[in-house]
């Protein structure tokens, strides 16, 4: 009996080692391919004709392409409009289409809207998780940035769309004119501090890709985080999630929640410092508009105000990924910002 109760723990132990080996394997590169050209003033890019369950969410005027910024590492544009450059950044777990309500309250004969999709997400190439990081990120933003040509732009940012885009702008001088922020943060940690006790409990080796890849899938939950559950129904999370989860590489969503830091020492804090010391320099048109029922950010608003004194705040009773549920609020926040742009200009 010993022996056989011996060997049934052997083979148990050996199984969840394999199982801890596959579960917290890196994933591989996924280059997507696109079809076509689409013709820009800054040159020729590859088209990406949108499968039918995403080309229903925008219209016919709306631009779909890839900016190569490194090789096998290609970021989805998606773009309509016409006129002043507006770059808006989302986070994680969504793409690019979360601003496409935003978009639609914006005068497209007035405005260039530009809603890159970060690496990992969406239609973006899928890379191993441990190249997962807001150094990499925000390279690869910078080039896509540089690839545009753009001489000027108001950036709206939120999520890790926040970081990543003011990391991207501070290493493109010149190129910042005006800012909205909405539900991120630019401070760097100063004390060991987790931002919420989901990212605590997900930062642990196996258990955040049993809770995250096994048992459920974190587009299952982004519901939760928002003010009213209903601005995502099932359709919309599918929008953010087949591209990630038929990809092959489904392994963004929890990097992305590990590169939080949770210290002055984690991998993502010097960048951090960075972009807040970027931030303390700037002396531009800004607005805030915050989701005061995002139960991860909402707490951020104190530290945005702290950074952006003067800067006017519209408080929504909206989630996290208040995009789907605020976007004429935000529509107006940026248009408030272009105009004191050009008055600042003039």
């Amino acid at each position: 009996m010993k022996r056989i109760l011996l060997t049934s723990f052997g083979v148990i132990a050996f199984t969840a080692i394999i199982l801890a080996l596959v579960l917290t394997r890196d994933g591989e590169l996924k280059t997507p391919a696109g079809s076509g050209t689409v013709e820009l003033d800054s040159g020729s890019f590859e088209a990406f004709p949108l499968p039918d369950y995403a080309r229903k969410f925008v219209d016919e005027g709306y631009k779909s392409y890839f900016i190569e910024v490194e090789s096998g590492i290609k970021i989805h544009v998606l773009e309509t409009g016409s006129g002043y450059p507006i770059y808006l950044q989302h986070g994680n777990p969504t793409s690019g289409f979360l601003y496409r309500k935003v978009a639609a309250e914006l005068p497209l004969d007035r405005v260039r809207v530009i809603m890159p999709t970060l690496v990992g997400l969406g239609f973006s190439s899928k890379v191993p998780a441990s190249e997962q990081t807001l150094d990499n990120h925000i390279r690869w933003m910078k080039e896509a940035l540089k690839r545009l040509q753009l001489k000027q732009l108001i950036y709206v940012g939120q999520d890790w769309g926040g970081p990543v885009g003011m990391g991207a702008l501070a290493k493109s001088p010149g190129l910042l004119k005006g800012v909205v922020v909405m539900n991120t943060g630019f401070s760097a940690p100063t004390e060991k501090r987790d931002l919420s006790a989901a990212h605590a409990t997900v930062k642990t080796p196996v258990v955040g890709e049993l809770i995250l890849e096994v048992f459920t899938s974190v587009f299952d939950r982004i519901d939760q985080v928002q003010g009213d559950p209903n601005s995502m129904p099932e359709e919309v999370r599918q929008l953010y999630g087949r591209p990630v989860l038929e990809s092959g590489n489904a392994k963004a969503p929890l990097a992305q929640m590990r590169m939080v830091p949770d210290g002055p020492d984690h991998p993502s804090a010097e960048q951090m410092r960075m972009i807040e010391s970027y931030v303390g320099t700037l002396d531009i048109p800004v607005e805030l508009v915050w989701g005061m029922k995002d139960p991860i950010l909402a707490q951020g608003l104190a530290p945005m105000k702290a950074s952006f004194p003067d800067a006017p705040v519209t408080e929504t009773e909206a989630g996290h990924f208040l995009q789907e549920e605020v976007p004429s609020e935000i529509a107006a926040a940026i248009m408030r910002v272009k105009e004191n742009v050009e008055k600042d200009e003039n």
